[in-house]
């Protein structure tokens, strides 16, 4: 018989920073509404068959991990190094 676990949160904590996960969602939903790379990649998602809801909340990492990578290099944001991910 198999044991029953409760269904896990994908992703989620309890101790994250509630104001920053805020900054990261609005900037993705801001990206979604005007053209660019960003919105290309949330069409990208959609297109795969990620509902918008999941797509918005995986822009708002792409662009959590963008925004570290950059930071950390001190490089310049090339929209050409944003690829989509093998799934």
């Amino acid at each position: 018989m198999r044991r029953r676990r409760p269904a896990m949160t994908r992703g989620l904590n309890r101790n994250g920073n509630r104001v920053l996960k805020e900054v990261f969602k609005g900037a993705a939903a801001a990206a979604v509404g005007r053209p660019g790379p960003f919105r290309d990649f949330y069409e990208g998602l959609l297109e795969r068959g990620k509902r918008p809801a999941m797509a918005r909340v995986t822009l708002a990492r792409k662009i959590a991990a963008v925004m570290l990578s950059v930071w950390k290099t001190g490089e310049a944001f090339d929209p050409a190094k944003l690829s989509m991910q093998a799934q």
